[in-house]
This record gives C-alpha cells, sequence and structure tokens, in this order.
C-alpha cells in the first residue's frame, strides 16, 4: 500500500486555507449560536451548553441538532455561512502559485457547504485549483471526524488512503484520515500524535508534499491538468 503513488490533496477548508486569525470562523461560530437562539428558541447557556456536547459527541453541531431535534440542515447551513466574506478574507496569489506547483489533484473536504466553499476559493482565488468539492451535503451529512466520513471521500474518489495526502487545521480530524493510511499534515499546530507532519501554516505543507511526491512518484508523469 505504501508504494502506490499520490493522486490527491486532499484540504480542509476553514481555518487551514486562511489563517485562523482572520476572524471568520469566530463570526461563523457566533452565527451558530444566534440560530440555535433565534431559530430554534434556545437560551444561550442552554445553546452554548449543547454545542460543546454536539461538538464531542457527533462532531458538529449540525449533526447533533440533526440527531436530536431534526433541524433542515439547508436551513442551518444557508444561515451560518451568510457571512461577508469581503470583511475577513483577501485574494491570496501566493497560495495561488504554491497550489499550481503541486502535481495532485487537489479536492477540498469541508463539514460546511459547498456553497460556501466556492465563495471561499473564489475570495482567495484559487477556485481553478480544486476541480472536487465534498462538503456534508454530499456525504448525506456525515462529518469529520467521523470515520465513514474519510470512508466515503475515498469511495467518491475511488481511491485508496495511501494515494491522499490530507491537510487539516485539526488533530482529531487527521487522525481517522492516518488511520486509512492517508499522510497527514497539521497546519497552524504543535507536534502531536496520530499526525505526520505539522507545517506553520498553508504555505508550509509545499517542501513536504514535493518531497513525498519525489518519493512516491519519481517523475511526476501524471500531472493533473489544472483549470
Amino acid at each position: 500500500m505504501g508504494g502506490l503513488r499520490l493522486r490527491y490533496l486532499i484540504l480542509d477548508l476553514d481555518d487551514t486555507l486562511y489563517p485562523r486569525r482572520s476572524g471568520l470562523m469566530d463570526l461563523i461560530s457566533e452565527r451558530i449560536g444566534r440560530y440555535m437562539v433565534e431559530r430554534l428558541g434556545f437560551p444561550p447557556e442552554q445553546a452554548e451548553a449543547l454545542r460543546q456536547r454536539y461538538y464531542t459527541q457527533y462532531g458538529t453541531t449540525l449533526r447533533g441538532l440533526m440527531e436530536e431535534y431534526h433541524i433542515d440542515p439547508e436551513d442551518y447551513l444557508a444561515y451560518v455561512h451568510d457571512v461577508p466574506l469581503e470583511d475577513y478574507l483577501q485574494p491570496d496569489p501566493a497560495l495561488d502559485a504554491m497550489l499550481a506547483r503541486i502535481p495532485l489533484t487537489k479536492v477540498i473536504f469541508t463539514n460546511a457547504s459547498e456553497e460556501h466553499a466556492r465563495r471561499v476559493l473564489e475570495r482567495l482565488g484559487v477556485a481553478h485549483h480544486f476541480p472536487i468539492i465534498l462538503d456534508v451535503r454530499r456525504l448525506d451529512y456525515c462529518n469529520k471526524p467521523d470515520p465513514e466520513a474519510y470512508r466515503r471521500i475515498l469511495q467518491h474518489l475511488r481511491a485508496q488512503g495511501p494515494e491522499c495526502v490530507f491537510v487539516d487545521d485539526s488533530p482529531r480530524n487527521l487522525r481517522p484520515a492516518r488511520a486509512l493510511g492517508m499522510i497527514t499534515i497539521l497546519v497552524d499546530g504543535d507536534a502531536t500524535d496520530g499526525v505526520d507532519f505539522h507545517v506553520p501554516n498553508i504555505l508550509g505543507i509545499e517542501p513536504v508534499i514535493l518531497r513525498l511526491v519525489q518519493e512516491r512518484n519519481g517523475d511526476r508523469e501524471e500531472r493533473p491538468r489544472l483549470r
């Protein structure tokens, strides 16, 4: 298995492709709390307590609300991602150039919606690098870090774990990927068990991946078409 060629670079979206200091995820988190208070009528303290439990038990607030309150996921996703990206993100030419130099097919794997992912990618100026976006909807609302979500990713890609590099800002989201044989890279975090590499920011993945591609793929003859 370890001798398989690398084919896919799978990237998390929020707080991975852009710095967490942007504050965008803080705003989305605030809107999740507002959704629970305004749409569902929870007192703020109860909403916060539920969110903490859902994060631990289900991985996301959405999954918890679907399981326990049977909410409409489309209403939730539209509400929490209704944010002014232009106030938080700017085009990133360095990210664009780096992605162009990595000879693997790029995939977004996100617990958010495809619409949110496309808006973020367009805002960063890198949407043309991502022919595949696998959002929570396409995975039938199965989300990270549920191991089943990663198995569904591989099924969608018709790939085996060792053919993939997976990049995320959360160690708990990387460990299930590593268990399936994916090479894992933690962005903006400290070295930790269960993760293969850690880098300070998204641009730090380039030397790691290019070295892995050279070791595994040799002549790099299977460069994907970038679009």
